[in-house]
């Protein structure tokens, strides 16, 4: 009796670390995120403790990249400075931190226009696009593999600062 609790025991401690190794959801323990750098040209984005590089990846952008984000439906990257500001952990692009795009200046140039700036700007995942996601293939969003997604998502915190160059 006592070897076969000891069997189930075993079996469910390995049962319970295979499902947490599979888990999108990661922790972090090391240096806080201070800022993102994301440099739109080299499609590199760079998440920074203070002045030392902790994480560099390469990136896509919206279908339209060159240029800053005016309105909505143009399919460009914003650029300029923002920050994460929420968290989805149920994205259609297997997980997303979302952007403060439009910020006050952006809505204030587009209502100029008689436009709409648009939003919705998130972090994400490669996940959920049918195979079309290669180059760059998003509506004015970041994309990166969803493994490294996910440690992004357990870096970077809300209120992070985010700086979008050309």
């Amino acid at each position: 009796m006592r070897v076969i609790k000891l069997v189930a025991a075993l079996f469910l401690i390995l049962g319970l670390a295979a499902c947490g190794s599979d888990s999108k959801f990661k922790t972090y323990n090391g240096p806080a995120v201070t800022k993102v750098v994301v440099h739109k040209g080299a499609r590199k984005m760079q998440l920074f403790h203070n002045d030392k590089v902790l994480k560099t990846n390469e990136i896509s952008l919206g279908f339209a990249a060159s240029g800053h984000k005016q309105f909505e439906g143009d399919g460009k990257t914003p650029e300029g400075a923002y920050f994460i500001d929420r968290r989805n952990p149920n994205s259609r692009y297997h997980l997303s931190i979302g952007i403060s795009y439009p910020n006050k200046a952006d809505i204030a140039f587009a209502e100029s226009q008689g436009k709409k700036p648009g939003g919705e700007i998130f972090i994400h995942g490669k996940t959920g696009d049918g195979g079309r996601n290669k180059g760059d293939w998003t509506f004015g969003c970041i994309a990166i593999p969803d493994r490294e997604m996910e440690k992004v998502y357990a870096m970077v915190r809300d209120g992070t600062p985010i700086y979008i160059y050309p």
